[in-house]
């Protein structure tokens, strides 16, 4: 049995660190307020532009128009995947989450294929994701500084213009952002979605953001009237637009379409931070509350130790009286 002076340094080494999961939790929790009030603020621009250029989209392929965006490759050799993660850990199962999630993706679209390791490339936001390679040995080509605190579009311009310049060269067929959507402060879930080619036929699960939407601080009543219309072509058929471009259909859409993956990535950039700042807000507050009730335990067990040794004593003291009389 522990005597009370390492009990007691126990209990004291315990409270240290709960004072440290403590400040952790309400830092998190300060970032988080401010992380979930930039991604409320941007979600509804990025949505409606996601689908304000499907329906450009669309519109130019019914006019016979191909622009290099949005042209499909017939054969898939080669993936860009961006992936999101965290610069630190301490965040319970966020990166690993967000790591698993791209691996099933590559193994699910290139199933039964040997390689798989080698169809895949990804550049990395955030220093977490280079998890990606010792656990699954995918090649890393890039990796980009990511800050706590995201203000601004032109801090993911870079990684934009890397990504585009690769898929109009040819080494990329298909660019894929992975990212953590942010639902609600208790709940974050991995996602995959397609930037390019821009598809207006690419299954649900990828566009994620546009289809069957339920995250806080999302327009119901449009997603509910909207969603299908962007997803199944029967339903594009009977509700079209009409657009005049000017000076050009290819003009236009060179410029709109650089801005709409900027505008994609800095989205799953926001939305990742908000999801890290609570999944570590919730990681500190239960090691907070696991060292509370740790430190019960040790006291219940400092006392019962301690009155142990002093029971132990009187008994040795009435002992020795008894025998001198």
């Amino acid at each position: 049995m522990a005597n009370t002076k390492e009990i007691q340094s126990r209990i004291k080494s315990v409270k240290s660190t709960q004072k440290v999961t403590k400040a952790m939790e309400m830092v998190a929790a300060s970032k988080m307020r401010k992380a979930i009030e930039a991604v409320l603020k941007t979600r509804t621009y990025a949505n409606l532009s996601w689908g304000t250029v499907l329906n450009l989209s669309n519109a130019v392929n019914n006019n016979g128009q191909l622009h290099p965006l949005l042209a499909k490759k017939e054969k898939i050799e080669k993936v860009g995947i961006v992936l999101i993660s965290s610069n630190r850990g301490l965040c319970g199962g966020y990166n690993m989450n967000v790591i698993n999630k791209a691996h099933k993706s590559i193994q699910k679209h290139h199933r039964g294929e040997k390689g798989m390791e080698k169809k895949a490339e990804f550049i990395l936001l955030g220093k977490k994701g280079a998890g990606i390679n010792s656990y699954f040995n995918y090649n890393i080509v890039a990796e980009f500084p990511k800050l706590d605190a995201v203000n601004e579009v032109k801090e993911v311009i870079p990684v934009a213009k890397m990504v585009i310049e690769d898929y109009l060269s040819g080494k990329y067929d298909k660019v894929m952002v992975v990212f953590t959507d942010f639902i609600s402060v208790s709940k974050q879930k991995p996602r995959v979605k397609q930037l390019l080619p821009v598809d207006i036929e690419v299954e649900k699960e990828e566009l994620g953001i546009v289809g069957g939407d339920t995250r806080i601080g999302v327009d119901k009543s449009l997603v509910e009237e909207k969603q299908d219309k962007y997803l199944t072509g029967t339903e594009l058929d009977n509700y079209k637009y009409d657009y005049i471009f000017e000076p050009s259909a290819e003009e236009v859409l060179d410029e709109m379409i650089p801005r709409l993956i900027e505008i994609q990535l800095y989205q799953a950039l926001l939305e990742s931070n908000a999801s890290e700042h609570s999944a570590r807000m919730q990681a500190m507050h239960k090691a907070n509350d696991a060292a509370k009730d740790l430190v019960d335990e040790l006291t219940l067990y400092f006392n019962k130790t301690r009155q142990a040794s002093i029971t132990a004593e009187i008994a040795e003291i009435s002992a020795g009286a008894n025998a001198l009389q």
